[in-house]
């Protein structure tokens, strides 16, 4: 991971980014759903969704009813499809489009 140039974060500090966006107040400007949403499949959003809410592979795949293995898959082809390198800058794409809403519960 490191070699190829990407960030690895620990479960800690990616869930305190997310509570960083959970104390932010919502924007005032309206969002338009961006097109590149319309790439990913229903089971894509949940996943982005859970992700976003700070579980780990293992919690989403027990949420699920599914393999780590295949949520693994889930979060590749997110992250592929939405041209981000880190489960980190998913999470920030998730708040900032609107797709999940600072203090939504899972």
């Amino acid at each position: 991971v490191v070699a190829r140039g990407d960030a690895l974060l620990s479960p800690t500090i990616t869930k305190r980014v997310i509570e960083e966006f959970i104390r932010r107040p919502p924007s005032t400007i309206p969002l338009e759903r961006p097109p590149e949403l319309d790439e990913l499949t229903a089971r894509e959003l949940e996943v982005l969704g859970f992700m976003a809410r700070g579980l780990s592979n293992a919690e989403i795949a027990k949420d699920l009813f599914v393999s780590e293995t295949t949520v693994k898959t889930h979060v590749a082809r997110i992250l592929m499809k939405l041209q981000l390198r880190d489960r980190v800058q998913a999470v920030v794409f998730a708040y900032e489009t609107g797709l999940v809403q600072p203090g939504a519960s899972a």
